[in-house]
């Protein structure tokens, strides 16, 4: 006698329904019409129990709400949480926020990982009259490329290229305190594994969950470092690209936790080789016209295209709190292991700020190398595509300069806040209330850091332990 039939999909028909809702939103259907049909697949298909609604909070950190769907059938417009439980939301005298529902970032999920009879839909964070919350980055970044679209026919285009280690054990990062070390599951190196090794069947996995989710995978492969790995899924509108980042995390975490494994996605967990990256590549688009691209341009890249660089690394010192948000992050920045902390533009140094890959028409783009796995993707596209239209401008001598990002995050909060362009970005209250956090949990950790780190093993315990709490995703 079965007792349970919950919704559990095949992956073919999972990519057919989540490529459609991508398809749907990146096309901009009206929300009232989404919000319409979402609900009425809800009411029909009998076999989902719950739906989990997730939002982030001011440094990107994924929370996750499970709702009845019964209850969120009816109550969807009324859903409230408190705002005060939220790290750098609301204060407990003002504590309840609402909680909206885009229907348009609606997923089907493998029920092999996260269980059957559950979908996943991404959240707004309300004020108690509707309006948004100024510290929900996702909905500011949405505004402002659904502005873009509207005032100048401008898409914003992103894909992400984000490394991770793969640990042995559940909560390695956790156990680390007593541990002292982390167990890597693979020794070989950049595209060298073996097909049926530990590293090699993650990552196929994984591979398999995301290209299931709709994210239109490229290639995926072990990375430099031993047991570190990367998996590249094809460019889509920023809003979606930046929800991809977090899903990929989750992905990755779920299904490594269900194989007795730990997946890792601080900057840099292990000393002496390649930290992980999130490297951001952008080009915007007006129509079916590229307006990154130019033949005969240096690079080929466009005057336009030119100019968004120039502009991000003027401001570049600004913007490294932003895109290398935690203590952990400036042990990445280490010249010796392709650290890109030059604040500069090259085609072919991988340790510059932002590289001019090879591209045509249609692939013209830049790539923002210096932002870690743990950023706010959110905030990081947001500020990135603000400050490449609207930045100071610089003269060309800033794509070839000496200048470096800060090798401490203690210099990139002092620039962060004393910085006029980050207060005209994000406001100059959500300036003073990210750099509290950031100066808060760098408080916990030892103040400096870099290729020999001098410390005791307590010291280093807490660094780590620190580190995975306040940046678990």
């Amino acid at each position: 006698m079965t007792l349970r039939d919950f919704l559990e999909i095949p992956y073919e028909e999972l990519e057919e329904l989540n490529l459609a809702a991508k398809a749907q939103r990146v096309a901009r259907t009206s929300l009232d019409k989404l919000q319409e049909e979402r609900m009425r697949y809800l009411n029909d298909e009998r076999r989902i129990k719950a739906v989990t609604v997730c939002f982030t909070d001011l440094e990107g950190r994924l929370h996750m709400l499970d709702y009845d769907k019964k209850f969120l059938l009816k109550s969807a417009d009324n859903l409230t949480f408190d705002g005060s439980s939220i790290r750098g939301f609301s204060q407990q005298s003002e504590s309840d926020l609402r909680l909206g529902i885009d229907w348009g970032a609606f997923y089907w999920l493998p029920a092999d990982i996260f269980g059957p009879g559950k979908v996943l839909v991404f959240g707004q964070v309300l004020e108690r009259d509707g309006s948004v919350y100024a510290a929900d980055f996702r909905a500011r970044l949405q505004a402002y490329t659904a502005e873009l679209l509207a005032k100048e026919g401008i898409v914003c285009n992103v894909a992400n290229e984000i490394e991770g280690f793969l640990f042995k054990g559940r909560n390695a990062e956790q156990h680390y305190r007593d541990t002292g070390h982390f167990d890597l599951v693979s020794t070989g190196g950049y595209y060298n594994s073996l097909p049926g090794d530990p590293l090699r069947l993650f990552i196929d996995a994984a591979a398999e969950a995301q290209r299931a989710m709709g994210f239109e995978n490229e290639k995926d492969h072990p990375e430099v470092a031993p047991s570190q790995f990367e998996m590249n899924y094809s460019y889509t509108e920023a809003s979606v690209a930046a929800d991809q980042v977090l899903l990929y995390k989750l992905i990755c975490r779920q299904l490594a936790y269900k194989l007795d494994l730990t997946a890792s996605f601080l900057p840099k967990p292990v000393t002496g080789v390649n930290g992980s990256g999130m490297h951001t590549n952008m080009s915007l688009a007006k129509g079916d016209t590229n307006l990154f691209y130019d033949a005969n341009g240096e690079e080929g890249l466009s005057e336009y295209g030119w100019n968004y660089v120039d502009r991000i690394l003027t401001s570049g010192l600004d913007l490294c709190l932003l895109l290398n948000a935690s203590v952990n992050s400036y042990r990445r920045l280490d010249p010796h292991y392709e650290a890109p902390n030059q604040i500069k533009a090259s085609a072919i140094d991988r340790g510059s700020m932002v590289r001019i890959p090879l591209g045509n028409a249609r692939s013209a783009r830049i790539e923002v190398r210096s932002i870690a796995p743990d950023a706010n993707p959110y905030m990081a596209i947001y500020a990135l595509l603000k400050v490449g239209l609207e930045g100071p401008k610089a003269d060309l001598s800033v794509r070839k300069g000496a200048k470096v990002l800060p090798d401490n995050i203690y210099d990139a909060i002092e620039s962060f806040q004393s910085s006029e362009i980050i207060a005209s970005v994000l406001g100059e209250e959500i300036q003073a209330k990210y750099a509290e956090l950031k100066t808060a949990s760098a408080d916990r950790c030892p103040h400096r850091l870099g290729t020999l780190i001098k410390r005791s093993e307590v010291q280093f315990h807490h660094e780590v332990t620190n580190q995975y709490l306040w940046s678990k995703f």
